[in-house]
């Protein structure tokens, strides 16, 4: 008995013991679990990425130049063309147009007077011929008279230059003639209509009189605008000629506040083009006017287009033509031997930037550090950190300066 009342609370004291020291486990503060990364060394660039299209810098658009009837576009995109040399489209004078009652009747009046008049140039022209006639006769008998001694030499010159009056009238009244003639024509053409079967047999034979309108430029086909035969006034477009080979560039749309950061000369990678690998170019042209655009969502945006030019060879872009879709990535900074740190891994402190590094303790320390550029996903840090720095990758909220960290699983800065 004596035995079995010490053991008691020996076998109390034991299960106090046991239940302080879980309380003491369950309550004992533990490290955060954190993913921890190094500050690392290595090229960085920070970019502006923009959607681009590219286009042919000197396109030329061939068209009419008058007012006529196109014939059909025989040419597609695509085909190579010469300057000077090639001929693109053919033209043929605009055929006439249909003729109301009144303009019909006009002219069928005007043919009317034209025959009228024609018929008295040609009784002017026999009235002519008889007075040459007759004038011939008086100088021959004259001319006889003055042989035998009765006529003088005054009535022989006399005669001689009636002859010579009447040789001239004749001459005007066969003018006459022929300028009647031409204003019979010209009221009978007045009455020629679009729809007039003899029209459609003249304009058959005039295939071989067509306008030819040949390429102004060397390259290829862009597009053609107007295919089929069509009646067009003049000036109107008909296809547009560029060279794709020598002369593509790529016209991109910024935001006003990320074209402020961009200047001429910058490097541009472009991505996303449909080759194996990005291509290269530079910045041509910073345009000075800005203009409003409304985004997918409605936003109301600010835009300013930029020219890229592209540096790589042309045998680097084949199969890349007008009005492709492009991406641009247009680097505003670069280093080869920055010092970075993940972007998450910063966090504000004031109007200052500020990382948490990781002791050889395992405890977070704050730091303040200055940021030269940040892309988004990699910043550059000038100064409050050293290569080889452990730093958290993603601090929350719960995290304080002092604190004891564990790293979750190992990851690269």
């Amino acid at each position: 008995m004596a035995r079995k009342k010490h053991s008691r609370p020996i076998f109390t004291a034991f299960v106090a013991v046991v239940i302080i020291g879980a309380l003491a486990y369950a309550f004992w503060p533990r490290p955060l679990l954190v993913d921890i990364g190094t500050v690392a060394r290595g090229p960085m660039t920070v970019t502006i990425n923009e959607e681009g299209r590219t286009k042919v810098h000197n396109a030329y658009v061939v068209s009419t130049p008058i007012a006529g009837r196109l014939l059909r576009v025989s040419v597609e995109p695509g085909d190579a063309v010469v300057k000077d040399e090639t001929v693109v489209a053919r033209m043929l004078p605009t055929s006439p147009s249909a003729l109301d009652v009144r303009t019909r009747e006009q002219a069928m009046a005007s043919v009317t007077a034209a025959e009228a008049a024609l018929r008295v140039a040609q009784a002017d022209l026999n009235k002519a011929r008889a007075d040459k006639e007759l004038a011939e006769s008086n100088v021959e008998r004259t001319r006889k008279l003055f042989e035998s001694g009765i006529a003088s030499q005054a009535a022989l010159e006399r005669e001689e230059t009636a002859a010579r009056l009447a040789q001239a009238n004749l001459d005007t009244a066969r003018a006459a003639i022929s300028m009647r003639i031409a204003e019979l024509k010209n009221a009978q053409a007045q009455l020629i209509s679009f729809d007039d079967q003899g029209l459609a047999q003249a304009l058959a034979h005039q295939v071989e009189d067509t306008i030819p309108l040949r390429a102004p430029a060397s390259g290829v086909i862009l597009q053609v605008k107007q295919e089929s035969e069509t009646i067009l006034p003049a000036g109107a477009p008909i296809l547009e000629i560029g060279n794709v080979q020598e002369d593509l560039e790529i016209v991109a749309e910024l935001l006003s506040t990320d074209a402020v950061q961009v200047s001429d000369g910058a490097r541009v990678i472009i991505d996303n083009w449909g080759g194996d690998a990005p291509l290269s170019g530079e910045v041509a042209r910073i345009e000075p006017w800005g203009f409003t655009k409304y985004s997918a969502l409605g936003v109301e945006e600010q835009r300013v287009k930029v020219t890229i030019r592209f540096t790589d060879p042309p045998e680097t872009r084949a199969g890349l033509g007008h009005g492709f879709r492009v991406e641009v990535r247009i680097v505003v900074w670069a280093d080869e031997d920055a010092l970075t740190v993940r972007a998450s891994s910063l966090y504000r402190v004031g109007e200052d930037w500020a990382v948490f590094a990781v002791d050889e303790n395992g405890r977070a320390q704050e730091r303040i550090v200055e940021v030269l550029a940040n892309n988004g996903e990699t910043a550059a840090i000038s100064d409050g950190l050293a290569e080889g720095d452990r730093i958290i990758l993603y601090p929350s909220a719960a995290l304080s300066n002092g604190a004891r960290v564990s790293q979750r699983h190992a990851e690269g800065g």
